[in-house]
């Protein structure tokens, strides 16, 4: 079997206290432990910034729900052929929008996907973001007002997208391999 990452992958109880706590915290809720919390371990002081602006990013309320918050990273981490990012948020994706086929869809071609216009619109600004930040104009902005997002709803996206090219990025260079267990999540209704 492949590592999980082409760094070392420090042992549990060798990691600082409030690090293992909260990978023992993820272990109990998901019911094991996402690889991604391994593979950064290996920094800790870079994997606690890493996860506090991830939550400040993905766990807040706003104008976007946290589905169409997954919808950005799976569409932008296609995008960057991030293996791990796209298998482990489209299981988050498929269980937050309570439909095991949207996160395929987002991954393989959002256009096509069963998402609204205004999904597309968001998902449209997030791969400019991701691919080419440079050409972000005024016009980008009306398209967006026009589907109900507000200038704060505009900065959720464009950070999700920019820090998941971050993650991406880490991902790839560290060769982090997703959790088997992400592949079956979500996929059929819970019992």
């Amino acid at each position: 079997m492949r590592s999980i990452s082409r760094y070392p992958v420090p042992e549990l109880a060798q990691l600082p206290e409030d690090i293992r706590g909260r990978i023992l915290a993820v272990q109990e809720k998901s019911g094991f432990v996402p690889n991604v919390f391994l593979a950064l371990s290996h920094r800790p002081a870079e994997f606690r910034a890493f996860f506090a602006y991830h939550d400040a990013l993905m766990e807040k309320d706003g104008g976007l729900s946290k589905a169409e918050r997954e919808m950005v990273v799976v569409a932008t981490s296609s995008a960057n052929q991030c293996l791990y990012c796209v298998v482990a948020h489209g299981a988050i994706l498929r269980i937050r929008a309570k439909n095991p086929r949207l996160a395929d869809q987002v991954a393989t071609n959002y256009r096509t996907a069963e998402i609204t216009p205004r999904q597309t619109a968001m998902l449209d600004f997030a791969l400019k973001v991701s691919q080419r930040s440079h050409a972000v104009d005024d016009a980008d902005f009306a398209t967006l007002h026009a589907q109900g997002f507000s200038d704060e709803d505009i900065w959720d996206i464009a950070a999700v997208a920019a820090f998941y090219g971050l993650s991406n990025r880490m991902a790839s260079v560290t060769d982090m391999r997703p959790n088997e267990e992400f592949y079956a999540l979500g996929r059929s209704p819970r019992a």
